[in-house]
């Protein structure tokens, strides 16, 4: 039990890119990323992409997260989902970091004064998943392009996911795995490495441009296994808000009421890993509400934690239907998650969402 949960702790802080782990999206984080199995839509992205499949027409989606809160770090993230005839969906994902503004500073003024700078963070992802197997089975990737800048130095890389979905004929039991961040180390590169030192010795003013590599990072991968279960609760009514697949002819149906458990496993390759289980309880697809624990070693310890986060992860969803043609509905949803933190002051995340 303790090789199956220790991860990769002695690696923590060796990896770059780490704000490829962050999940900015407001209704996954609300389960703390558990639904592996059984997220959908465009918001999928992050998570498992064979989620995307389940977009059959068009999505959009805008979320903010006051990430820290405290720490004056925004994250906003939009995606873009086409769903088209053959049982394919293309996605599309920008992921931008305000990470605030810094003073500016060089080894000849150490205190300032230079102005100010805003560093730069951006992750855009492209995803395409399809419907396999009479609904039953979803598989996705994604490859996504990094961008980190400050001044005069800048690292790009290129990362790989990929995912795969099983639901059973009445899309209760859901199966899901996914394997993200696969790809080469980053360096930074840039006019900021180079600076004038003085080479001819002491006492001579002689000086030439020095240039200081910067050290190769690689990208922090990890897998992840998940399973849900949904219970429903009373009868069963048509689907307003969006197709369940494309085979068929029928509407498909939801329960009045579900109860949905979820288990999810993080396998990291720089940090603890970590296992959760959470629950979503919904009202149609009209009203959710979820809640999920994310347990890894010494969580429950402030001053051993590796994680800012304390593990519970809270959220809602409202998602409204409305009619936009014969036997035809579209739907807008409002998402919010909250996840408290030992340091700063926790979480937030609110986003939107349009299916068409």
């Amino acid at each position: 039990m303790s090789v199956l949960f220790a991860g990769n702790p002695e690696r923590a802080g060796q990896a770059g890119a780490t704000q490829l782990l962050i999940n900015p999206y407001a209704r996954s984080s609300g389960m703390g990323g558990l639904n592996i199995a059984s997220t959908y839509g465009i918001e999928s992205i992050i998570i498992n992409p064979a989620g995307i499949a389940l977009t059959r027409r068009t999505e959009f989606i805008f979320s903010h997260t006051r990430w820290l809160v405290g720490s004056d770090i925004n994250i906003n993230a939009f995606g873009f989902a086409q769903g088209f005839r053959n049982g394919g969906t293309l996605g599309v994902g920008v992921v931008a970091f305000d990470m605030g503004q810094f003073e500016r500073t060089t080894i000849e003024n150490p205190d300032g004064g230079l102005g100010y700078f805003s560093p730069t963070i951006l992750n855009i992802s492209l995803s395409y998943a399809k419907i396999f197997a009479d609904d039953r089975i979803f598989v996705g990737a994604t490859v996504k392009l990094i961008h980190e800048s400050i001044p005069d130095a800048a690292a790009n890389g290129v990362a790989l996911d990929a995912g795969v979905q099983y639901r059973d004929k009445k899309n209760n039991f859901h199966l899901g795995v996914a394997l993200r961040n696969i790809g080469p180390q980053m360096r930074y590169r840039g006019e900021g490495l180079s600076a004038r030192v003085n080479t001819g010795g002491a006492g001579s003013t002689f000086t030439s441009a020095m240039h200081t590599p910067a050290a190769s990072f690689e990208i922090p991968s990890v897998l992840l296994i998940g399973a849900s279960y949904r219970i429903g609760i009373g009868g069963e009514t048509e689907v307003r808000s969006r197709e369940v697949g494309v085979s068929g002819t029928e509407a498909p149906k939801e329960p009045l009421f579900s109860i949905i458990p979820m288990l999810g496993f993080y396998a990291h390759s720089f940090q603890n890993n970590q296992l959760g289980g959470g629950v979503e309880l919904r009202y149609k697809s009209y009203f959710m509400v979820r809640g999920a624990y994310l347990w890894e070693p010494d969580i429950t310890n402030q001053e051993k934690a590796q994680n800012a986060f304390s593990g519970i992860n809270l959220g809602a969803t409202i998602e409204l239907p409305f009619r936009t043609g014969e036997n035809r509905y579209s739907s807008f949803g409002i998402d919010y998650s909250y996840r408290p933190t030992y340091f700063f002051n926790g979480t937030h995340s609110i986003g939107a969402r349009l299916y068409i």
